[in-house]
């Protein structure tokens, strides 16, 4: 089927957007191997090649435009940050990241000092947080820059946190403030704009560290992990927090069949936060 047949009814990503799209193109799949104890629909697959741990693999694909502006993201901070995505993702099955392979596509404006800084801050990344970066490939790309990254995690057999297993009268918390990357990203893009219309006006981000910091260079909650497993707690369902607290809560409630209520006053948001709110 070509994409541009116009005799064929064609439905607009849009009208699904990225879960129902997901969704869609992934019903009906099922497992045919018995190491795959876990496929589309949580943070990580999970998979069983003896009888004490699980194995971990989680993706995510990061593209020039939509994912990241190069205007304002330094090369640096966008490597930190792609390994940092993928590493929640691990943890948020309450394992552990352990290797990492990256694919890179770059057009002809990016030169070799440049991806060397993209790299030192992924292998940053893998330092401060204990994974491997054992492999990847690069290609050409015509339009920016695309980046993918897969890593690789464990977790022991009875301790994998997924999201379907939320039970009645269960406490929700999150594991810091919410919203400081989103305003970080909407001051970023304000002082995108005031430079195009006038390249010489200098931008105003002092004072806002918290925020932009949240936004360019983000941390995934190893300590949370550490002092759940030293407090020796479970929890009975675990998501991470990309896309939101409304849109992935739900994904917890619909998956464990459960409800769930949010009271706004108890929502954890960073005063600096709260005062760009009021600009």
């Amino acid at each position: 089927m070509s994409i541009e047949n116009e005799n064929i009814k064609c439905t607009e990503l849009s009208e699904l957007g990225e879960f129902g799209l997901i969704e869609r193109l992934t019903k009906g799949l099922k497992p045919q191997n018995q190491s795959t104890i876990k496929g589309v629909g949580d943070d990580a697959a999970v998979m069983q090649y003896d009888n004490h741990s699980l194995i971990l693999l989680t993706n995510d694909i990061l593209i020039e435009g939509v994912h990241f502006d190069l205007t304002y993201t330094p090369l640096k901070h966008l490597g930190y940050k792609a390994g940092v995505v993928n590493f929640s993702d691990i943890y948020a099955m309450n394992g552990i990241p352990r290797q990492l392979v990256v694919g890179l596509g770059v057009s002809n404006r990016f030169s070799v000092e440049a991806l060397d800084e993209f790299y030192e801050g992924l292998r940053l990344a893998c330092q401060h947080y204990g994974v491997d970066l054992v492999g990847g490939d690069t290609s050409s790309s015509k339009a920016g820059m695309f980046i993918s990254i897969s890593v690789v995690g464990e977790v022991s057999k009875d301790e994998a946190v997924y999201r379907n297993g939320a039970q009645l009268n269960d406490l929700i918390c999150v594991t810091g403030d919410l919203g400081a990357a989103y305003m970080g990203l909407l001051l970023l893009e304000r002082e995108k704009q005031v430079y195009l219309a006038n390249p010489n006006m200098q931008p105003e981000l002092e004072g806002n560290d918290y925020v932009l910091e949240r936004q360019l260079k983000p941390e995934a909650r190893k300590d949370i992990i550490r002092l759940l497993h030293e407090a020796n707690i479970q929890p009975t369902a675990m998501i991470d927090i990309s896309d939101g607290l409304a849109s992935d809560i739900l994904h917890i409630c619909e998956q464990s069949n459960k409800g769930c209520v949010i009271y706004e006053d108890k929502i954890p948001i960073d005063p600096a936060t709260l005062i760009l709110c009021d600009e």
